[in-house]
Parts: structure tokens; sequence; C-alpha cells
């Protein structure tokens, strides 16, 4: 596996730290990002920069891409200028993105036209797993492909699933979404009813997470609300377009959302306040701000 040259789009918050770990496994990767700066800090870590993504396609056997939305997936692999037309035939295309399920049936249509093997893989662990390697990895397509490709899969996450045909690793994405969400903000709850009742926050989350409430959610996020420190690991503006999908999809399917639809409208209004670059956590802050209490002394 590592003989082949992989591709890599898209070196953001969790492109660049995934793209370096191919790098430290020992394999060939070629970048392309739309800012040359992160570009050629990948170079100097060892990989080959291209000018474009069509050029980038020309030059690999894989190509994995981790862009922020359904539209930059798009323009990344199936636009006019985008990785597929400089694709061979037998080549893959692995999108890491989480996306709509419906545009990742879109591309697996466009790539399989062309001969082309595609698999949507998003993941869940935000920034701190995807530098660690430790990401939650989901993934739709044929499963044939996910076995090939597992070896990379292993190298940028301690788990990996095959949830099925094209679109069900997004599905499994937006289902993943969900339950974050609810937890964050159930936990923004819990922490505000502790501290307007004199207690420590962070005494609350000890004496708890290790009885049913206990998750990862509250061990990753707990700390960030009791200390009011919201630096972004996965941003609250991100988490607003996969509840977007995750409604839209349920519409679609006749599917009742009543929480996330709840939820979706707290980020909305957290978002119309200037906070959607903040860390998800930063949910939290609706609750304090209609209850008058700040869960950290911070």
């Amino acid at each position: 596996m590592k003989d082949i040259n992989i591709g890599f789009i898209g070196l953001g918050i969790m492109g660049k730290p995934m793209a370096k770990n191919l790098l430290k496994a020992g394999h060939q990767v070629s970048v392309y990002d739309n800012k040359q700066t992160v570009i050629d800090e990948l170079i100097k870590s060892g990989a080959s920069g291209s000018s474009s993504a069509k050029e980038l396609g020309s030059n690999t056997d894989v190509v994995i891409t981790m862009v922020q939305d359904s539209a930059n997936s798009e323009a990344a692999i199936i636009s006019d200028n985008g990785v597929l037309q400089g694709l061979k035939e037998g080549t893959t295309v692995i999108d890491m993105s989480s996306i709509s399920p419906l545009v990742s049936q879109k591309i697996y249509k466009e790539c399989e036209n062309k001969g082309v093997n595609f698999l949507d893989a998003p993941v869940s662990g935000g920034e701190p797993m995807a530098i660690s390697g430790d990401l939650a990895i989901m993934v739709g397509g044929k499963e044939e492909i996910f076995d090939k490709f597992s070896p990379i899969f292993d190298i940028l996450g301690k788990s990996k699933v095959y949830c099925g045909a094209s679109g069900a690793g997004n599905t499994t994405k937006l289902a993943n979404q969900i339950i974050v969400a609810a937890n964050i903000e159930a936990l923004g709850e819990a922490l505000v009813l502790s501290k307007k009742s004199g207690l420590d926050p962070k005494v609350v989350i000890n004496a708890i997470q290790g009885g049913l409430a206990g998750s990862t959610v509250m061990n990753a996020k707990g700390p960030m609300m009791a200390e009011g420190n919201f630096e972004p690991g996965f941003r609250i503006n991100l988490h607003q377009k996969d509840l977007n999908n995750a409604l839209i999809t349920a519409k679609e399917l006749g599917v009742a959302l009543p929480v996330t639809g709840l939820i979706q409208q707290m980020i909305s209004s957290l978002i119309s306040e200037g906070k959607g670059e903040w860390d998800h956590s930063g949910i939290a802050t609706f609750i304090e701000n209609i209850s008058g209490t700040k869960i950290s002394d911070n």
C-alpha cells in the first residue's frame, strides 16, 4: 500500500493533521488547498504540492478530500477543474468531508461514469483526534473498495466501519451529529443548573462522568464549558451545516427530528451573535444567556 501515490485536498483544521499522519506513515502525498501557505507547510513536512485539484488527480492513485461542505466537495471532485478531470480509470476518490448523503450519491455516480471508485467516509473526533490519528470513520460505497483502502483508514483513525452503499457513511455521520448536538445542549443545561444551585461544575462533571450520563462528549466538552474555553476543535457553524443536512434528509424521508430542529434554532441565534467560529461546546452559552448564569468564573 505504501507504493501508491496519495492526493489530499483540503488542509484545514482537520485535513492538515490527517495529511501529516499519512506522511509520517511513509506515504507519498501530494496536496492541494486554496491557501498556498498551508501547501508550503506540508511541502516542508515532505509532501509535494499541486496547483489545482485537476493537476493533483493526474499524478495520484487515490485522492482524499476533506473540505467544508457539499458545495466544496462538488467543486473539488466533479467541477470542470476538479480532481475527477485528472484521474485515470480505476483510481479512487475518498471524500472524508461531512456532506449531504444525496450529494455523496451524486458524486458517486459521476465518478462511476468515468470508471473511478468513490467512497464517502466522514469522520468524528474533531481536531484532537485528527492530530492523534484516532478518528472514528464511517464509510459508504463498495465494500471491496473499503477493504482495499482499509490500511489508509487505520492510519487516520482508531475505528473504521463499513456502513453500506454510497451515502451510508454520511447518513451515519448525520446520526452522529444529532447525538453530539443533543449531548452538548443537555450538558449545558445540566451545568447551568448546577452552577445556579451553587455547585462547582467541575465537581459535578467528575461525579457523574463515571455513571450512565457519562460520555465522550462530556469528557471532551464539559471541561471546556467549565473553563469558558471555546477555542474551536469543531466550529459551531460547521455543526449548523451538519444539522441542516440532517433536517433536509429527514424531511425527504418523512422523519420528525424535533430536538434537532430546536438545537438548530439555538445555533442560528449564536451565529447571529458572532459565535459561529467558536467550538460547538459554546452551544451551552445559549442556555447561559437565557438563564443569566455563566458556567465558568473565567
